[in-house]
């Protein structure tokens, strides 16, 4: 099984894609993992909100393969405490066949057609983050899950 996360736009804020970094690098100790980053859009300034989420999701769309399982991480999604976010990934990992393809949207959020794509959704807060820093947490998070199913000492009860 592969982990990719699959983002809008780059990560340009340079504490950020350095925290991204981070756990991009530990993470690969673990699992095979890609970050794969869509071309923001250009020259929206006359279009809609719900025009960017539809070229957008097609842009997402595109990026997905056939098999490929995807969560997208999404404000109205549902919340993990980490311990059982380790557990929703041991339990795919079992599974087994499918890649993992979690999905940072841009700034409004997903098409219709990205929903109805997806098999789940998660959301790491009642809180709202930048669709920037969201990468970085939710990379720090993947990490966490690992560390705790291997039983290392990172994760703190």
């Amino acid at each position: 099984m592969k982990i990719t996360l699959l983002t809008v736009g780059k990560t340009d804020v340079r504490w950020v894609r350095e925290g991204l970094d981070l756990y991009v690098s530990r993470l690969r100790h673990y699992v095979p993992f890609a970050l794969t980053e869509i071309p923001e859009l250009k020259n929206v300034s006359a279009l809609t909100q719900d025009q960017i989420k539809e070229r957008e999701g097609e842009l997402i769309l595109a990026a997905l393969r056939p098999a490929d399982e995807v969560i997208l991480l999404d404000e109205r999604g549902r919340q993990y405490r980490s311990v059982e976010f380790a557990r929703f990934l041991e339990d795919r990992m079992t599974r087994g066949g499918r890649d993992l393809v979690f999905v940072v949207g841009g700034a409004y959020g997903f098409s219709q057609k990205v929903y109805d794509r997806a098999g789940g959704r998660i959301s790491l807060s009642d809180m709202t983050f930048s669709h920037q820093m969201v990468r970085t947490i939710f990379a720090e998070q993947l990490y966490r899950a690992f560390t705790i199913l291997r039983g290392e000492p990172y994760h703190h009860e």
